[in-house]
């Protein structure tokens, strides 16, 4: 009953904007946060990199693969979205680090 609701409410173009949106935004966040604690630990270095360019990798074949009906499925465009905020994200905190 909710999921239908929430389906019906997104297919305005300006909520589904909207959504997308606050998805880049928290993708944005996610790469600042997971940047910041690798750098404080400093051991798992290695194994979150294989981890992040696995859930990049794989977003990417979801979103850009053969099915085009996958791809522009709302959750896929949203996953889309969140990985290019959080790729987004890391190149701003490398360039910090490099300044």
């Amino acid at each position: 009953m909710a999921g239908e609701q929430l389906r019906r409410g997104l297919r305005n173009p300006w909520r589904r904007l909207s959504f997308l949106t606050i998805s880049l935004l928290f993708g944005t966040f996610l790469g600042t946060v997971v940047s910041t604690v690798a750098g404080q630990r400093g051991t798992l270095d290695v194994v979150i990199a294989t981890i992040l360019i696995i859930f990049t990798e794989s977003v990417s074949m979801i979103v850009y693969g053969r099915s085009r009906q996958v791809g522009r499925a709302l959750w896929a465009e949203t996953m889309n979205w969140l990985k290019i905020g959080f790729t987004y994200s890391l190149f701003v905190e490398a360039f910090k680090l490099g300044s």
